[in-house]
């Protein structure tokens, strides 16, 4: 080779522009699975947050809703719990118009149904002495009724209807738990007028009331004016005539709710439709003023306890 020889020429490869950094190609099957976890998570957390809640909502519906049945073993309806309409619907149909005639003349009362078979609970004063009974019910059917028994001490009377079945029977309540401002209603037949309703509150509790016993009856019917209602005393005071010389006293619930003659022996409901007392007394402002008979807002309700308390020796005849 000569100085002149040529000598073989490099490939010449033009400069490349700069590359980015490599990056693996995406991989949509892993993603698709990333995905379908985090969907299946969101699911399982949406399923939890949605078990809570519905539950939660089952439980409130279930604390709110009104039952088809009764309200506390009551017949009041869930929708009426607590209106005076909603009692008087359930209970009237337990309360009933007394008629007891004596050798003194006839006296007009009322009474509570407590068994299906016809046991009616009733004041003492408003059966003593009676030759004969007449029960007339709400829906007017009327039955001849007997004295069972009956507690004097305590004013109180059982009698029971002749030949009656399947009659509604009132729910005898808790006096014990009765509150001095609760409200009440009452129930029966002043001056005759059959299921006549009126409301109040509970005024006072364990009110000693004095009413007259079983001897001497027949002075005390003449003295018993359907017009003025049944002599009791209170507070060392006389009401509505003379309770002679054999009384007794017993603890009264004390009401505003209006009480009127031939109320005796109705009534007394608290607003779950829950007999609370027996209506036994009330102030008659004509026996001492001279005005008009009605109700000044001073009425007595034998408690419902002393009542539960003597229920078996009234069905044996009754005694004190």
């Amino acid at each position: 080779m000569t100085d002149h020889q040529q000598q073989p020429q490099q490939p010449y490869y033009p400069p490349q522009p700069p590359q980015p950094p490599y990056t693996p190609a995406p991989q949509p099957h892993r993603r698709a699975r990333r995905g379908v976890g985090l969907l299946a998570a969101v699911a399982i957390a949406a399923a939890a947050v949605g078990g809570g809640t519905a539950t939660l909502v089952q439980q409130l519906t279930a604390d709110s809703a009104p039952t088809a049945t009764g309200v506390n073993g009551t017949t009041v309806s869930a929708s009426s719990k607590g209106t005076v309409a909603g009692v008087a619907e359930a209970v009237s149909p337990s309360i009933v118009e007394i008629s007891a005639t004596s050798t003194s003349g006839k006296s007009t009362g009322s009474g509570v149904i407590i068994t299906g078979d016809g046991e009616i609970v009733t004041n003492n004063h408003v059966v003593s002495g009676a030759s004969s009974i007449t029960v007339r019910l709400s829906n007017g059917k009327t039955y001849e009724a007997e004295v069972v028994g009956t507690a004097p001490d305590k004013d109180l009377a059982l009698i029971k209807l002749s030949g009656a079945s399947g009659l509604k029977a009132a729910t005898l309540g808790d006096s014990g738990r009765v509150r001095v401002g609760d409200e009440v209603v009452a129930i029966g037949s002043p001056e005759g007028l059959t299921g006549t309703v009126t409301s109040g509150i509970v005024s006072a509790l364990d009110r000693d009331v004095t009413v007259a016993k079983d001897e001497g009856q027949d002075q005390r019917r003449q003295q018993y004016d359907p017009r003025q209602g049944w002599p009791f005393e209170f507070g060392g005071r006389q009401f509505n005539g003379d309770t002679g010389s054999s009384r007794t006293t017993y603890k009264a619930i004390q009401t505003d709710a209006s009480l009127n003659p031939g109320n005796s022996g109705g009534a007394l409901i608290n607003m779950n439709g829950e007999i609370i007392g027996i209506n036994s007394a009330m102030y008659s402002p004509s026996a001492s003023s001279g005005s008009a008979a009605g109700s000044v807002g001073l009425g007595f309700a034998i408690p419902v306890d002393t009542l539960k308390a003597d229920l078996d020796n009234l069905r044996s005849g009754g005694s004190d």
